[in-house]
């Protein structure tokens, strides 16, 4: 892997670093009146980047090492910083489209094609992988040498680790399903699109890395990637971090409808303007959407990781310093397996049971399962420890594992049951499923049924109509 270093800037720039400490430093702005001058700086910091860097001058694009001069790690930290802390909405966007632009356009790691000769056949291009030395990332992993005064040599203070990357996912998540009024805060979106360009540094710096993996088998290549120390870190819970992904797009997928009703927060001023108010309702709802599909991207670049990192190991290319992780698993076998384990946990047992006893239910098997989700008493139970909510999304998901599975089957010549099961017919699974969500209103009447509960719903219907 070839590591090229980032010139730093010069007299050439010295104004614009200047107004860039200017920047950072925001001691002092506590009048509203002075804060809003600040915010005007920032916009007009934001432009000279943006004419300094991605702007054509005098007709003609600037070269690399002009732009490298321009925009040092300074500069990006100091964008950076704006979208973390400020809460205008023309700064969030214009921060967040400017480093998603400079980062598109002068990518940390990248895949530079040369010309390699063989002795018995033509020329061919190889690729190969180049990391830019020093270049400034929004994350501090906790992996880089530390100057005199303690702090990281490539990470500023704005910077994030990886327990700040979780909590910006559980504070999204938490907003999208509370779907109050605080949801058209500025707040909101800045912390989506904030977590957006995150998981675009993530998916920049792995795709090329993995790429070469796949010609190369330098595991190394991917240990170094920064979704691999991400999630190798100890200061997240990597198993949570999956749920509240999952947790993420399961609410946001449920979109908001905004009506000229919509009440709407105030700001610090007392009010917020319409024209502010019309910009967040119209920009949210394909914010939610881009959100649930970058998230989509994060899971399956962990995926690909995963599967990289299996073949690693069978080559015997990990060490124990790469850890142990379970694989995120999203084949419908597996799936269906996982939630049948997850749901053993919390099926009540009862008091006394022999090897006789007919009462006892098989909870090996889904239709085990759904038996006891389908038993007033056990679903009762059941959703003392865990909420309603969550019920539903393991069984919604797990009838479509069940589903897939089951069509794969017949699809290849064996029965609508599950292979090497005893499972029901299809039929009398999606009976049992639709028996479960009716148990589960009846304990819990005030409960809402998700969008993805309706789906199972409607999909196990419209097989026992085409069944009847």
């Amino acid at each position: 892997m070839e590591r090229r270093k980032r010139v730093r800037g010069d007299g050439a720039n010295r104004g614009v670093e200047e107004n860039t400490m200017a920047i950072l430093d925001t001691s002092g702005f506590n009048n509203s009146k002075i804060s809003h001058h600040l915010n005007d700086d920032r916009l007009a910091f934001l432009e000279a980047v943006r004419t300094a860097s991605l702007l054509p001058d005098n007709g003609s694009a600037p070269t690399g090492e002009l732009i490298c001069k321009l925009v040092d790690r300074k500069m990006f930290d100091a964008i950076f910083h704006i979208l973390k802390d400020v809460d205008s909405l023309d700064l969030i966007i214009e921060s967040y489209q400017l480093l998603v632009e400079l980062d598109k356009r002068f990518p940390q790691v990248y895949l530079s094609k040369g010309e390699h000769s063989g002795s018995s056949s033509p020329s061919k291009v190889i690729s190969q992988l180049v990391a830019v030395e020093e270049a400034w990332l929004p994350f501090n992993l906790g992996l880089d040498s530390y100057n005199e005064k303690g702090e990281t040599k490539n990470h500023p203070r704005s910077s994030m680790d990886s327990s700040a990357f979780h909590a910006l996912i559980q504070e999204v998540g938490k907003v999208a399903k509370e779907m109050k009024s605080e949801a058209v805060e500025a707040t909101f979106l800045k912390n989506m699109l904030l977590l957006q360009y995150l998981i675009t540094v993530l998916e920049g710096d792995f795709l090329p890395r993995n790429s070469t993996y796949q010609e190369s088998m330098n595991w190394t290549l991917l240990r170094e990637s920064l979704l691999n120390m991400l999630l190798g870190s100890r200061k997240i819970l990597y198993k949570g971090l999956i749920k509240d992904c999952l947790f993420i797009m399961c609410h946001l997928s449920q979109s908001i409808v905004f009506s000229g009703e919509t009440s709407y927060p105030e700001n610090s001023s007392g009010e917020l303007s319409d024209e502010t108010s019309s910009a967040l309702a119209l920009a949210l709802p394909e914010v939610k959407k881009s959100t649930c599909t970058v998230l989509k991207k994060l899971l399956s670049m962990i995926m690909e990781l995963d599967s990289s990192r299996q073949a690693a190991d069978q080559q015997g290319l990990t060490t124990r310093a790469d850890g142990v992780r379970t694989p995120v698993v999203f084949d419908p076998k597996w799936k269906l397996e996982i939630i049948i384990q997850y749901f053993q946990k919390y099926i009540p047992k009862s008091s006394v049971q022999t090897r006789r006893s007919s009462a006892t239910v098989n909870i090996e098997n889904f239709d085990g399962v759904l038996k006891c989700l389908s038993n007033r008493n056990s679903t009762k139970s059941i959703i003392k420890k865990i909420s309603t909510e969550v019920v539903q999304l393991l069984l919604a998901y797990a009838f479509q594992a069940y589903l897939a599975i089951s069509y794969e089957h017949a699809s290849e010549g064996f029965s609508d049951a599950m292979k090497n099961d005893n499972s029901d017919s299809v039929g009398e699974v999606c009976n049992k499923v639709v028996s479960a969500f009716t148990c589960l209103r009846q304990e819990d009447p005030g409960t809402e049924i998700l969008s993805v509960g309706k789906e199972a719903l409607f999909t196990a219907a419209t097989i026992l109509l085409s069944k009847s």
